[in-house]
């Protein structure tokens, strides 16, 4: 039973992933997608579906973050400067393609939904705050940055410019750009 439910899993995520990729035929945005049609895709009841995920923003979520932690990773055996760099220059490579665009739909779709803003942030946003966090900490305390300011502010002027160039779709993410970028917000974070 167990290995026919982990089928079904992940058919569903499977299914959901190309129903929203615009690559596909047939592919549809984030809103116009729904748990009849991911279910159909995927050959399950919605019964089955809603036993995993209470709507079908978590079943999105889901669906995003199981491809996006393996291609984003926070390496943590590295110095804590160059493990951001390399995470930061990662998540633009991802945010350039088909994720990317995922990601801005789901981010307007939350706006207006605090249950699918409150599920992407317990999902997504502070669990990955958390190791982002870690390696912060750990830059604060070799003196590689500031330490005047708290992990989330350090973050958020680090990331703030990825997200920028993601919802307005401005800016390249190519990797040497995001290089630059990080090199000029590390000016503002160096050590006084």
């Amino acid at each position: 039973m167990a290995i026919r439910s982990e089928q079904s899993r992940q058919a569903i995520l499977q299914s959901t992933m190309k129903l929203l990729d615009e690559r596909e035929p047939g592919s549809m945005s984030v809103q116009q997608l729904s748990i009849e049609r991911i279910a159909r895709e995927a050959g399950v009841s919605k019964t089955t579906i809603y036993r995993w995920w209470p709507d079908k923003a978590a079943v999105i979520i889901d669906t995003f973050l199981e491809n996006h932690i393996l291609l984003t990773s926070m390496r943590e055996d590295l110095p804590p400067l160059e493990a951001l760099r390399e995470h930061v220059v990662a998540l633009a490579a991802v945010y350039a393609g088909h994720e990317g665009r995922l990601m801005a739909q789901l981010l307007a779709e939350s706006q207006y939904d605090p249950a699918t803003l409150e599920e992407f942030k317990a999902q997504f946003w502070r669990p990955r705050r958390e190791v982002v966090n870690r390696v912060i900490e750990r830059a604060i305390e070799e003196g590689s940055i500031r330490g005047d300011r708290s992990p989330d502010e350090i973050a958020e002027h680090i990331y703030a410019p990825i997200y920028f160039k993601l919802l307005f779709k401005e800016g390249s993410f190519d990797p040497e750009t995001m290089r630059a970028g990080f090199d000029l917000a590390l000016e503002g974070l160096a050590p006084r």
